[in-house]
């Protein structure tokens, strides 16, 4: 009787050991996928406690929160043959445990790996002037295609963007090129638009002045009024030509002196 009671409370400080290493506590964003005996239980357990009864069951952690992934610089030979050096970064997030722990050994590693494929293939489908153009669509059309093969593993791709084009140098340069000739040509469109609605407005102006002939003297007066304002020692006074017209016709109608008088 004396040798049994240690020995039993050896056993019970022993099984009360067990039972608090088996209690695990999960966080919210934390779920537990459970594999009794080898089989994989119906449910991932969590948040909270939970009990792993080890060697029996053995549990594995899976985060639900969303994670960034970066895609290396890949290089990339577009439709133009243009090479370019573009990365990316993929944001995706667990939707269902069981999946991605026995569907994948890996998931990160492998979307990484089809997102580094599918980033050279639908970039090589593209004209430099649409990658840099269209960016929003072509990051569509890259995160429904990760998303279609990343759904077999319970990992939804929630967004992608493409993080930088590194571009040549020459190239660099004939786009500066390219960009300076284009504003010089609207620079010399935009000159030659508004030198033709000054002379149309000039004509217009010509026209209106034409019907009242007084209105021109009245236009002269201003323009002296607005000399005198200025203070100038030199004042300018206009004299149509029409006037000039004019004397010359009274001039030949006076008979010079000595002159014989036409009969």
């Amino acid at each position: 009787m004396e040798l049994g009671f240690p020995v039993v409370t050896v056993g019970i400080v022993i099984v009360v050991i067990y039972l608090l290493s088996s209690i695990k506590i999960l966080a919210e964003y934390e779920r537990g996928v459970i594999f009794r005996l080898g089989r994989l239980l119906g449910t991932a357990k969590g948040p909270g406690v939970i009990l792993v009864f080890a060697p029996i069951d053995r549990m594995v952690r899976i985060s639900l929160r969303q994670e960034a992934l970066e895609v290396p610089p890949q290089d990339i030979i577009t439709r133009d043959n243009v090479t370019l050096k573009v990365n990316a970064v993929i944001f995706l997030r667990v939707v269902d445990p069981n999946k991605a722990v026995v569907e994948v050994s890996n998931y990160v590693y492998q979307t990484s790996q089809f997102a580094q494929t599918t980033l050279r293939s639908v970039l090589g489908e593209q004209e430099l002037d649409e990658l840099l153009a269209h960016r929003d669509k072509i990051n569509l059309r890259l995160q429904s295609i990760l998303d279609t093969h990343t759904a077999p593993w319970g990992v939804k791709v929630a967004n992608v963007e493409v993080k930088q084009v590194d571009m040549p140098e020459s190239m660099l340069r004939a786009m500066a090129k390219q960009a300076e000739a284009e504003r010089e040509k609207r620079s010399k469109i935009i000159h030659a638009e508004g030198e033709f609605s000054a002379a149309q407005r000039l004509v217009d102006a010509a026209h209106l002045l034409a019907t009242e002939p007084i209105s021109i003297q009245l236009r002269y007066l201003q323009t002296l009024t607005e000399i005198g304002v200025e203070k100038n020692t030199t004042v300018v006074f206009p004299v149509p030509i029409d006037f000039f017209s004019g004397m010359q016709k009274l001039l030949a109608g006076v008979p010079t002196p000595g002159a014989p008088a036409g009969k």
